[in-house]
C-alpha cells in the first residue's frame, strides 16, 4: 500500500483506501457547506450545528462516491476482472481494476454501472426529502445529497475519456469499429477537448472574480487532460508490446536457491551481490516457489539470519507464469492482475527465464530508440 494512503478495511472483499489528498477536499467541502449552504438555507442555527452538518454531509457525499465506485467494481468482477482496490482521493474516487475489459460489451456495462448507482441514490434521496420536510436539518441534508448525486452522475457521463461517459463512448466505438486502438484514440482526444474546455471555463471564472471556483475548475481540467493523455500513451504502449513476445525481453540468467537458505544469504549473495530482485527456489530438485524483494521486506532485517526462504516465499502452487510465446502486453496484464513485478517463464514445464517490469521498461526504451 502507498505510504500516502490509509486503509479502511475491505468492502465485498475489495480493499478500501483513503489517499491523504482526500482530507483536503473533505475539509474544504465541510467548510463550504458550513459557511455557505446551510447558513443560506437555515439562518439562525448555532455555529456548531453548521459545522456538524457540514462534516456529516461531506462524509455521506463520499459514501455516495464509494457506492458509485463499488458499482463499477462489482460489475467488473462479473466480467472476471480483478479489482485491486477502491481509493478515495481529492477528485473523488477510483476503482483500480486490473486489466482491460475483455469486450466492448463488458466495458459498456462496467462504465455505466457507476452513473446508474448515482442516479439511483439521487432518486432515493429525492423521494426521502418530502418525508422529512418538518425537520430542517434532515430536509437540507437529503436535498443536498439528491442534488450532488445527480451532478456526480451527469458529470461522469461527459463523453470524454477517462470519465465514465468517455468509456461508454469508447465501448460504442469499439463495438462499431472492432478496433480498440482507434476507439481509444478518438475517446481520449474527445476527453482532452473537454479538459481544455474546463481549463478555459476556469480561466473565465477567475476573470469574472470567482477565483476559488475558477481554480477548482482548472484543476479538474488539468486532471482530465493528464488522465486522457496517459490513456493515449498506454494505448501506444499496448500497440508496441502486443507485437513482441516474452522471449525477446526475458532474462534467461536467473538464480536458483535452496529452500532452506536463510534470507541473509539471499540478501548477501543475490540482492546486494548481484542486484537481483527475485530468485527461484528449489527443493529436492523441483521448483518450490519464488522469493522477491517484497517477501524480504516483510521480515525485519534482524531476523534474516534465522528465517528460511521456504517460510516466506511465494509457493509454486500460487505462482503465475508465462511462456516464451506469450505477448508482452499479456505478460504486463498478468503482472497487474496479480500485483507482482516479475513472472517465471516456462516452456514445456521447464523454467527458461524470468521477466520483470524492469525488463519490459528496458525493452520499451529499446524499441523507442529504434524508432528515433
Amino acid at each position: 500500500m502507498n505510504k500516502n494512503t490509509i486503509s479502511l478495511g475491505r468492502i465485498f472483499g475489495i480493499p478500501l483506501n483513503v489517499d491523504s489528498s482526500w482530507f483536503l477536499i473533505f475539509a474544504l467541502l465541510s467548510w463550504m457547506l458550513a459557511s455557505n449552504y446551510y447558513p443560506r438555507e437555515f439562518p439562525g442555527w448555532p455555529l456548531w450545528q453548521y459545522w456538524f452538518m457540514g462534516m456529516f454531509t461531506s462524509i455521506f457525499l463520499f459514501v455516495s462516491v464509494l457506492l458509485h465506485e463499488l458499482g463499477h467494481s462489482l460489475v467488473a468482477r462479473h466480467f472476471h476482472l480483478p479489482v485491486q482496490r477502491i481509493t478515495l482521493f481529492v477528485f473523488g474516487g477510483i476503482a483500480q481494476i486490473a486489466g482491460e475489459p475483455p469486450s466492448a460489451r463488458a466495458e459498456f456495462w462496467i462504465a455505466l454501472a457507476g452513473p446508474i448507482v448515482s442516479f439511483a441514490l439521487a432518486a432515493l434521496f429525492h423521494l426521502i426529502t418530502p418525508l422529512v420536510q418538518g425537520w430542517d436539518a434532515l430536509f437540507a441534508f437529503f436535498k443536498y445529497l439528491a442534488f450532488i448525486n445527480l451532478i456526480l452522475a451527469g458529470f461522469n457521463l461527459i463523453p470524454g475519456f477517462p470519465l465514465d461517459g468517455g468509456r461508454i463512448f469508447r465501448s460504442i466505438l469499439w463495438g462499431i469499429t472492432k478496433n480498440l486502438r482507434k476507439a481509444t484514440f478518438i475517446a481520449a482526444n474527445v476527453g482532452r477537448f473537454f479538459a481544455f474546455a474546463f481549463i478555459f471555463l476556469g480561466a473565465m471564472q477567475i476573470i469574472a472574480g470567482h477565483i476559488m471556483d475558477g481554480l477548482w475548475t482548472i484543476f479538474i481540467g488539468l486532471f482530465l487532460e493528464s488522465a486522457a493523455s496517459s490513456q493515449i500513451q498506454q494505448q501506444e504502449m499496448r500497440t508496441l508490446l502486443v507485437r513482441h513476445k516474452v522471449n525477446e525481453a526475458m532474462n534467461p540468467n536467473f538464480a536458483i536457491v535452496p529452500a532452506d537458505s536463510s534470507l541473509q544469504e539471499i540478501v548477501d549473495h543475490h540482492v546486494l551481490g548481484m542486484g537481483r530482485r527475485a530468485v527461484i527456489v528449489v527443493d529436492d530438485g523441483e521448483i518450490a516457489g519464488m522469493l522477491t524483494l517484497h517477501h524480504l521486506k516483510s521480515v525485519s532485517p534482524d531476523k534474516w539470519p534465522q528465517v528460511r526462504v521456504a517460510e516466506v516465499m511465494l509457493p509454486a502452487s500460487q505462482m503465475r507464469w508465462v511462456t516464451p510465446d506469450t505477448d508482452l502486453w499479456s505478460a504486463l496484464q498478468a503482472m497487474d492482475r496479480d500485483g507482482v513485478n516479475q513472472l517465471p517463464v516456462l516452456q514445456d514445464g521447464k523454467l527458461v527465464g524470468i521477466i520483470t517490469r524492469g525488463d519490459l521498461i528496458s525493452f520499451l526504451n529499446y524499441l523507442h530508440s529504434l524508432s528515433t
